[in-house]
């Protein structure tokens, strides 16, 4: 039985994984058809149901860092979970984003901290899935821009300092590194919602975003 999700309903076996629970709603009310929902063990919400498009997908929430994605990714694996698109948010950081921005996740840097639990050490970067990554770069085309991010533990700042990094964030690291071990194939597309010389994104903007970046997730895991 997984650790700590309580399944409801059957999962699906690609699946788009959220930090926020209202977020999973909110891409569960946008993507699938009379969503059923899968989990609520632990605040972790979870819907499952078919696109209209016909696929079945699931929407889980991953709470608030590393940790706690790793351990819900582990136990989607075990539920059947095969593939698997992070849609996140995120700090540009080079100045070549604005907030409502999509970054399509190329590679992710580990920094010190959690990410040794995943074999990796501070500078050490794990890739996304090949084949997700290219179906996201062909779904989005010119609405994202593509590029390293560096995971950390607390939250992000504009004042992140990582070298040729376009963003920041708290998960991603955790759920490409994760993926791998676990033999799932897993990519990540994050919006920008803050940087060091705008205001934070919020409120319905942010939530377009979202769902913009749910629509190409959504279309990328569809056969």
């Amino acid at each position: 039985m997984p650790a700590f999700l309580q399944p409801k309903a059957p999962f699906a076996a690609d699946a788009i994984v959220v930090g926020d629970p209202g977020r999973a709603l909110l891409l569960a009310q946008e993507l699938l058809e009379q969503p059923k929902m899968c989990n609520h063990a632990r605040g972790l919400w979870g819907y499952s149901g078919t696109t209209a498009d016909g696929p079945e997908l699931t929407i889980q929430s991953t709470g608030v860092g590393a940790p706690s994605a790793a351990a819900v990714l582990a136990d989607l694996a075990e539920l059947g979970v095969r593939r698997a698109v992070r849609v996140g948010t995120a700090t540009g950081l080079d100045g070549g984003s604005r907030p409502g921005d999509l970054l399509l996740v190329a590679e992710a840097e580990a920094t010190e901290g959690s990410a040794s639990a995943f074999g990796l050490r501070g500078g050490e970067a794990v890739t996304a899935d090949a084949e997700l990554l290219e179906r996201l770069a062909r779904e989005l085309a010119d609405e994202a821009r593509i590029g390293r991010i560096v995971s950390v533990d607390t939250v992000p700042g504009p004042a992140t300092v990582a070298a040729g990094a376009v963003g920041a964030d708290m998960q991603t690291v955790a759920v490409l590194a994760r993926g791998r071990a676990l033999g799932m194939a897993t990519a990540a597309l994050l919006v920008v919602t803050e940087t060091a010389d705008a205001a934070p994104l919020d409120g319905e903007p942010l939530e377009e975003a979202a769902k913009r970046a749910g629509r190409a997730a959504a279309a990328a895991l569809s056969p």
